[in-house]
């Protein structure tokens, strides 16, 4: 799975947020704390590689721990990257992003000092304290009243056997306020990023969306998108049972935004950098390939203002 080229991407793009319809702010009050953990040579040199060609490097600092370093130093790795995280926020007044990757590394160090301790096993051998050693690091994010600046954490993990109930992913989605799943299907499919829209989430998302913070049409068209995107599932269900031509008027055109959703919506280029403005207008662009009936999430006024039907109808 791409997480890597993901990674790099974030830490190239990734700008201080800004008030609806202003743009984003690369002041330098913003910095990039980046860890990686049991990688290796050739994923920390592209990772070198990428932040130097992009001049992303000179608000970048690096933290890489090998695949062949000793463990004891795949434990210390994120503890070093948010000390100076905090620093950088908290006695510099600076905005700071830290991407960890790959907790999966550094659980599996842990899982193997706890056992060199003779400590005693829990789920699937890991210590027993992996929770709360995973919430010291996770909950190293946030403000402080004192300071002006803030730390934005975003931590990676590899699924082993794409289990998603396995302690480490497990656990980290009870800490974090969200998660992004990668979909191994969407990926074979070429899409990329082959984010799983369904079973990803934002603890946070109402917060920070809809008038004042992004578009007022924001939140109703997220949940229209939501639920549109869901019921193309069961479409599909339907679909591989009887047959495509079978389906009603109204599915097969389920089934066409399906895949637009997942060609113009998901899918992005290596180098694309779309504003949150280009996103939003995208997905009234497909909501247009359903009825208008069909769209039960958005309300009237944003029916009018936005949508505008494949016959073009508004």
């Amino acid at each position: 799975m791409p997480h890597d080229l993901l990674a790099a991407q974030i830490v190239r793009q990734a700008t201080l947020g800004a008030p609806a319809g202003e743009p984003a702010s690369t002041t330098e009050e913003f910095a990039i704390v980046f860890a990686a953990m049991g990688v290796k040579h050739d994923v920390a040199e592209f990772f070198r590689n990428s932040f130097a060609e992009s001049g992303a490097l000179t608000r970048v600092a690096m933290f890489l721990n090998l695949a062949d370093d000793p463990a004891v130093e795949r434990l210390i790795t994120p503890r070093a990257a948010l000390t100076l995280a905090e620093y950088l926020a908290f006695e510099r007044q600076m905005h700071v992003l830290v991407v960890l990757t790959d907790m999966t590394n550094y659980c599996e160090a842990l899982r193997q000092i706890s056992n060199i301790r003779g400590e005693v096993p829990s789920r699937k051998g890991y210590p027993g304290y992996l929770y709360s050693d995973l919430a010291s690091l996770y909950e190293r994010t946030g403000r402080v009243k004192t300071s002006k600046g803030s730390i934005t954490q975003i931590p990676i993990l590899t699924m082993p056997n794409d289990d998603i109930t396995h302690p480490v992913p497990d656990l980290t989605g009870y800490i974090t306020e969200g998660q992004i799943v990668l979909g191994r299907s969407l990926y074979q499919h070429g899409i990329y990023p082959p984010i799983s829209v369904l079973p990803s989430l934002s603890r946070l998302m109402k917060d920070g969306i809809g008038k004042g913070h992004t578009r007022t049409d924001h939140p109703h068209l997220s949940a229209q998108l939501y639920a549109a995107y869901a019921h193309v599932q069961d479409v599909r269900s339907l679909a591989s049972v009887i047959g495509e031509e079978e389906l009603g008027e109204v599915d097969q055109q389920y089934l066409k935004f399906g895949k637009a959703f997942e060609t113009k919506f998901i899918a992005q280029s290596l180098t694309e950098n779309r504003t949150i403005e280009q996103t939003l207008d995208i997905g009234w662009e497909l909501l247009a390939l359903l009825p208008k009936e069909e769209l039960t999430r958005v309300s009237l006024e944003e029916i009018k203002q936005y949508y505008k039907g494949s016959n073009g109808e508004d």
